[in-house]
């Protein structure tokens, strides 16, 4: 497996990328509702309206159409709603213009941005960050697992397609969780939230030779839909409380891409993908 990009280099026509969090490994839900919510309810003292914050938690960044949002710009989403709903949270608009104009997103993005600029928001934010981080880590192996099929539907398609991971998730976590289900010997690449953001990594990647119809991004969120349209490759959906089914279809998915029969499959995987997350909004 290539480390960096950088030394990536395309070794098949086709190119498979892949998310890693609520599409390929079943941690996304846990994160959520075990780390991210109940980091950010300590960080700024919020227990008194714990369990009204951590619901609507868990509907912005799993159940709707910002499902798989990058934590710093979903924590900016939720501390507004905070201010607006529960308690002045002190600093906003700092927080909000850097998750709205930095060019990564990442805790050493943060690090730098507050060596500038040390608004204690921003500190607040990191420290969240860092917390995450540790509760993540924390979690129990046996409460994260890789979707059945996975593994499968790699083995299907390395004949024919490089694949990559590309996620917005902390590295070192994708890749000691794709180690543990043994994901990772299957794929030539991991670019994760150090890197840029999902749009920028397929970018990236197009550059090293993939034509763009050969080019599938599969994902289970918006912005990984998004990603996949801003740069022209197609996009297969890993539909949320459907995930099993999902992989057990990619194969003739990823054959379609190669027979350069996926338009219209695509096209009815879009519809699906939104009808199912529109519909799942407070599912939870």
């Amino acid at each position: 497996m290539a480390f960096t990009l950088e030394q990536f280099r395309k070794s098949k026509e086709y190119l498979i990328c892949v998310d890693s969090d609520g599409c390929a490994v079943d941690t996304m839900d846990i994160k959520h509702k075990r780390c991210f919510g109940p980091c950010l309810v300590a960080e700024w003292g919020l227990e008194q309206w714990k369990n009204e914050i951590l619901a609507r938690w868990d509907e912005i960044n799993l159940y709707s159409m910002t499902r798989g949002i990058n934590r710093f710009k979903g924590l900016a989403m939720m501390l507004e709603e905070v201010n607006e709903r529960f308690t002045p949270i002190d600093g906003l608009p700092a927080l909000r213009r850097w998750a709205d104009t930095a060019k990564e997103l990442s805790n050493p993005a943060l690090e730098a941005e507050i060596r500038t600029n040390d608004a204690p928001i921003l500190k607040k934010a990191l420290s969240w960050s860092y917390a995450v981080n540790r509760a993540i880590a924390a979690l129990p192996w046996e409460v994260k697992k890789a979707f059945p099929g996975v593994k499968e539907g790699f083995e299907a398609v390395r004949a024919f397609a490089d694949i990559a991971v590309v996620s917005s998730a902390n590295r070192d976590a994708v890749e000691e969780e794709w180690e543990k289900f043994t994901l990772l010997p299957l794929v030539d690449l991991v670019l994760c939230q150090d890197v840029g953001s999902k749009a920028h990594c397929i970018a990236e990647l197009k550059k090293k030779g993939y034509a763009a119809d050969h080019i599938l991004m599969v994902g289970d969120a918006p912005g990984d839909k998004a990603a996949a349209e801003t740069n022209g490759v197609w996009y297969y959906p890993i539909l949320v409380r459907h995930e099993e089914d999902s992989w057990r279809e990619f194969p003739a998915a990823a054959r379609k891409l190669k027979d350069g029969s996926y338009a219209a499959y695509g096209e009815e995987k879009a519809k699906a993908f939104l009808d199912n997350l529109s519909g799942g909004k407070t599912h939870g």
